[in-house]
């Protein structure tokens, strides 16, 4: 499977789901972000290439479908919720990726 994560600036959130479960479980894991100084920006082909998105927030699958309102159409698409106040790789943020993830995809 093919999973993509999004938050704002693919910096801290979506990076750290990224690194944690990139090869897991023989997934593929890529992430990016919706704002225009994202470490790596969201494209057409980001979403064409999931087979599953997970987002961080509700603004961000707004701004998702305000963008890519064609290719999101027939993707899954989660909202895990996760407010912007973790760093790269914190304990907690993990914790609470593992436990939002795992309620979709098996590990």
């Amino acid at each position: 499977m093919q999973i993509l994560f999004i938050c704002s600036r693919n910096k801290w959130r979506s990076l750290t789901a990224e690194k944690i479960f990139d090869e897991r479980g023989g997934h593929e894991v890529r992430s990016a972000g919706t704002e225009e100084n994202a470490r790596i920006k969201v494209t057409a082909g980001h979403i064409g290439w999931a087979d599953l998105i997970f987002v961080m927030e509700k603004k961000h699958l707004r701004r998702l479908s305000a963008k890519f309102q064609a290719e999101i159409a027939h993707k899954r698409v989660i909202c895990l919720d996760i407010a912007d106040e973790y760093r790269f790789m914190d304990s907690d943020l993990i914790d609470i990726l593992e436990s939002g993830v795992g309620d979709y995809v098996e590990f």
